[in-house]
């Protein structure tokens, strides 16, 4: 795209002042600022899932889908005690399968997909989680966003995961006004080389999760509140702000049972819901 071209998206407002159409390089400088204060704040970003192999990482993307990650912490353990290989997952008895993820909600859907990509591992790629987006989606319950996550953390290739807090913030922040994950990721990758593709998408869904939350975002406690042209459309009072923040910055542990050494909070209770919100898939089925 040109430089001269001008975007619909504007730049962030001033006080007083009628936002101005924000051109193609200003709006690339503005993305790339905020994923330096983003690196800034969060720079122990990282998955929110468990995980010690690209399999397991692959079966808790799909088991993620509709509930919390640390919802899905709590289920991995027993699930790969059980099922360590796809070999093994392939050939489980799914009504077993079922129940081990029932907690996950919609068990029935993803137990299908889980052992449909179990078997797919087995006969088609050797018992091994493919290395490249093409071979990825040919799993059965694997799109662009999952395949991007066991890539980009498993093998370290680079790839932006368009989640619902991805989605939500590239909009807030003026990167895209698309609502199609597929449209999202492609723009978004013109505003950034390559290599921050992977820990970008990490530290846009922590500061979902914890900050700019879908309802009621902190705008008050945010730290890339200068450079955003949504600022104001939650709380700006600091005080009322921070008493919004959730996880490690509100005090809480994370999501992870097993968190990376660098983590700066503590691990999750394995029994507790850490104040998270069930989705309503918790109960489904």
């Amino acid at each position: 795209m040109a430089e001269s071209k001008v975007r619909k998206t504007a730049a962030p407002a001033v006080a007083g002042r009628t936002p101005r159409p924000e051109s193609h390089l200003a709006l690339v400088r503005r993305a790339r600022k905020i994923n330096r204060v983003l690196a800034e704040t969060y720079p122990y970003a990282h998955p929110e899932l468990d995980f010690d192999n690209p399999f397991q990482l692959l079966v808790a993307t799909v088991l993620s889908a509709q509930t919390t990650d640390l919802r899905v912490n709590q289920t991995t353990p027993a699930l790969f005690a059980k099922y360590p290989t796809p070999e093994a997952m392939a050939a489980a008895v799914p009504e077993e399968l079922e129940e081990l993820i029932r907690p996950t909600g919609f068990f029935r859907n993803k137990a299908k997909s889980l052992m449909g990509l179990s078997i797919a591992l087995r006969d088609e790629f050797g018992g091994e989680v493919p290395r490249t987006l093409e071979q990825m989606v040919t799993l059965p319950g694997v799109g662009r966003k999952t395949a991007n996550v066991v890539l980009g953390n498993a093998y370290g290739v680079p790839g932006i995961t368009v989640d619902t807090h991805f989605g939500r913030l590239a909009r807030r922040f003026g990167w895209t006004t698309e609502e199609d994950p597929v449209v999202v990721e492609a723009a978004v990758a013109e505003l950034f080389p390559k290599s921050e593709w992977t820990m970008l998408s990490h530290r846009v869904v922590f500061h979902g999760r914890r900050i700019c939350h879908a309802r009621r975002p902190a705008c008050g406690a945010c730290p890339v509140a200068p450079l955003c042209p949504s600022y104001g459309e939650g709380e700006t009072d600091p005080e009322k702000a921070a008493k919004l923040l959730k996880y490690e910055m509100g005090g809480q542990p994370g999501q992870r049972l097993r968190p990376p050494a660098d983590y700066p909070g503590t691990a999750a209770a394995p029994g507790a819901l850490n104040g998270t919100t069930e989705s309503a898939a918790g109960r489904a089925e």
